[in-house]
């Protein structure tokens, strides 16, 4: 039943359409760009809810108060505490080996601001659990979720960011001034 609803809401009464041409593995990142409003968390939500899926996701501990945190727990998310250093790459990607199903959705700009400097956590999880990287664009001029690109850990960081980069430059946030890529 949520997921008729989900899939009535998304794509019949909002507009939304999908293309989606990577395979999905038991185990993947999924790295969501660009992420320029709290409208990305109630599309992400609807559209895995539409696929029967279930992400975990992060999300900066200050939303988890009551009573929004147990939703936001029973949803999938884990909270990031951004004003203590923990080993939480190493934490996920140790919870990802561990797994038989493991699905993780990271916003790399780590906020909804405009930010060249993209955060590679999401990179390092992948690598360490040996996982790959599925690249998820939401354009809001086209009512498009796009996942055309698997990237895989292969420790070039900077070469395979500037590609994760290049393949979200032309898709366009809610905001769409919230939104760069840096200098490529």
């Amino acid at each position: 039943m949520l997921k008729e609803f989900c899939n009535w809401l998304l794509y019949k009464r909002m507009g939304w359409t999908a293309e989606v041409t990577e395979a999905h593995p038991n185990k993947f990142i999924i790295c969501l760009a660009p992420h320029t409003s709290n409208w990305d968390f109630l599309i992400g939500q609807l559209y895995s809810k539409a696929q029967g899926m279930k992400s975990n996701f992060l999300m900066k501990k200050e939303w988890f108060f009551w009573p929004l945190g147990p939703i936001f727990r029973k949803l999938g998310g884990i909270p990031v505490f951004r004003d203590k250093h923990t080993s939480m790459t190493d934490s996920l990607a140790e919870a990802a080996k561990k797994s038989d199903s493991f699905m993780l959705c990271i916003t790399p700009e780590g906020t909804r601001s405009a930010t060249a400097e993209w955060k590679k956590g999401f990179y390092f999880i992948a690598q360490k659990a040996g996982i790959p990287i599925l690249l998820y664009g939401l354009d809001y001029e086209r009512k498009l979720i796009s996942c055309t690109k698997t990237i895989v850990p292969d420790g070039n960081v900077e070469s395979q960011l500037r590609e994760i980069k290049l393949y979200f430059k032309d898709f366009k946030g809610k905001k769409p001034e919230n939104f760069t890529t840096g200098e490529l």
